[in-house]
């Protein structure tokens, strides 16, 4: 089966990824070369433990300090600077970013994808701009003439391909382009698969049993089969070994939620059980309003764990659906609770992960007559989110929140659970 690329979309998409984002706001604000110093941004400089958000691309190679390792993992050297994120001030720069594009497209020719990530559709503005290159260009040049930071830029002629372009290429060259016909001689040779876009660790292990490792062998492959053992996604990742994207600008975002979660890496090690029972409260407390906020509840509720890795990593990720969809907090929370005892072998707990999925509409609800008090736990939950909403998140709290095992009183006065 061979794609006919004539009946595809051939769009100008830029993928414009900030450089070391956070490391390079907080060089420009001390006055530093980003490209030039030795800068780490953490999450908080009293715990040893806490995790470096970025980290300036010469510390990247000269000391091996990457995104997500630990303050203890700095080496002592002068010449390295280590300071605390200011979230609020980089989520404000990111919006100025956002301000500057909109010069060059409308609102809705923008997806912002996250804080340092944003695609541009130039459709139709090349007698303002030129081509995608040269308005690439300009773009590049007044992001860093404006703020002092650089980007690099991906284009294409879908999101997949320009982003795919952004990650193999541009962040090496700064711009670069592809086209379908890159496709065979770009995309088909990468290996390992996890190096695209869409494909996790878990992922890759599957299609390396299969005997896929890499693209073009992703590509060749039976599309038929892939349905069969991954269902729909399997058809997409065949046609994004292809480079075949027909989503719009924006989709991704739009399409829907369908589900709610929250994740959390711990500030430290949890080994008493009742500690970790009291985080998986709290988490079940704010994946529940967020579903109530949005008037939905859900029938299938997951619980995901993860190790620390001074006892080697692992973990589990488990889920159970309930009869009634539910978006009451004490009902996830004891689902979580089952299926915690049911697969937790006794190791240290570093990550927690929790989500409610198979939403409907929170007005869908099947009255028990044995829990008479069950519209009365809902309405209680939509209570005290009014009184949050109004007062403060942590206005009112459970008081698991109040114990030395409790993280929401520490994270509610976070931005993105680091200090504003």
């Amino acid at each position: 089966m061979e794609i006919d690329y004539r009946m595809l979309p051939h769009h100008n998409i830029l993928c414009i990824d900030m450089k070391s984002f956070y490391a390079s706001c907080a060089a420009v604000m001390h006055g530093l070369d980003p490209l030039e110093c030795y800068l780490a941004v953490v999450g908080n400089l009293q715990q040893p433990g806490s995790v470096v958000l970025a980290a300036s691309p010469r510390l990247k190679k000269d000391y091996g300090i990457q995104t997500g390792s630990r303050l203890f993992e700095i080496p002592t050297d002068k010449n390295i600077r280590r300071v605390e994120a200011k979230m609020a001030l980089y989520l404000r720069i990111s919006m100025e970013i956002t301000r500057l594009l909109n010069r060059y497209v409308p609102k809705e020719a923008i997806h912002v994808y996250s804080v340092d990530e944003s695609f541009l559709k130039l459709d139709g503005t090349m007698q303002l701009w030129g081509d995608a290159w040269t308005a690439a260009q300009k773009i590049r040049d007044e992001i860093f003439r404006e703020f002092q930071l650089t980007c690099s830029i991906g284009i294409g002629p879908n999101m997949l391909l320009s982003k795919l372009c952004l990650d193999l290429e541009a962040k090496k060259t700064g711009i670069a382009k592809w086209t379908y016909e890159d496709v065979p001689k770009k995309l088909w040779t990468v290996s390992p698969l996890r190096k695209i876009w869409g494909i996790g660790r878990r992922m890759e292990r599957t299609l390396n049993n299969m005997g896929i490792f890499n693209v073009g062998q992703l590509a060749a492959y039976n599309p038929a089969l892939l349905e069969k053992k991954f269902g729909i996604m399997g058809m997409q990742l065949y046609y994004h070994a292809w480079g075949v994207d027909l989503s719009e600008l924006g989709a991704p975002m739009m399409a829907g939620q369908i589900s709610f979660g929250k994740s959390q890496i711990l500030l430290r090690d949890y080994k008493e059980k009742h500690e970790i029972a009291a985080v998986i409260l709290e988490m079940c407390e704010e994946v529940a309003r967020r579903a109530r906020e949005h008037g939905k509840a859900g029938r299938t509720i997951s619980l995901g764990i993860g190790y620390s890795e001074k006892e080697f990593g692992g973990g589990f990720l488990r889920s159970k659906s309930v009869e009634d969809p539910t978006n009451v907090t004490m009902t996830v929370y004891k689902v979580c609770l089952d299926l915690f005892e049911a697969h937790y072998n006794g190791k240290s707990v570093r990550q927690i992960s929790i989500a409610l999925s198979n939403m409907t509409d929170h007005g869908t609800y099947q009255l028990n007559l044995f829990e008479p008090n069950q519209i009365r736990k809902r309405e209680l939950g939509y209570v005290m989110d009014h009184i949050r909403r109004r007062h403060g998140t942590a206005s009112l709290l459970r008081a698991v929140s109040y114990t030395e095992a409790g993280t929401t009183r520490i994270r509610a006065g976070l931005v993105g659970g680091h200090k504003a």
